[in-house]
């Protein structure tokens, strides 16, 4: 079950840069930075009511995020969903057909995360997220 939206990720070339520019022209600042090792990227997120926008650099030049920038530029590279329990709906939406990019959920910054591939969902990359 779909509880909300946890965060929407943008993508950026330089982390301090662009939470730089949010604090500046926001008032906006972090509430943690930090590396995430098995994406390949260093994030930053800050807290806008109940959701959250997070910040990814990549710091793996070969990983999803770095491609990502190569072809697409800085800009929203997927939103987060909170749900229920994440395994239950990776198989509910494999029932249904939604092309999975993790079968399985894992740890991430959001909680136990899984994508959903944007070639299910109109070219949008969904993180599914159960909060710890």
């Amino acid at each position: 079950m779909i509880k909300g939206i946890d965060h929407v990720a943008i993508a950026v070339k330089n982390l301090d840069e662009a939470v730089n520019t949010f604090e500046n022209l926001f008032g906006l600042r972090p509430s943690r930075i930090e590396d995430i090792p098995d994406q390949g990227v260093r994030a930053a997120v800050i807290h806008i009511g109940d959701t959250e926008l997070e910040f990814i650099e990549p710091v793996n030049p070969n990983g999803g995020v770095a491609r990502f920038l190569e072809t697409k530029g800085e800009g929203i590279h997927h939103i987060c969903l909170e749900v229920d329990d994440t395994d239950e709906e990776l198989k509910r939406l494999d029932a249904k057909g939604a092309k999975l990019i993790d079968r399985q959920a894992r740890k991430g910054l959001a909680g136990k995360v899984a994508f959903i591939h944007p070639k299910s969902l109109h070219g949008v990359l969904i993180e599914l997220a159960q909060k710890a």
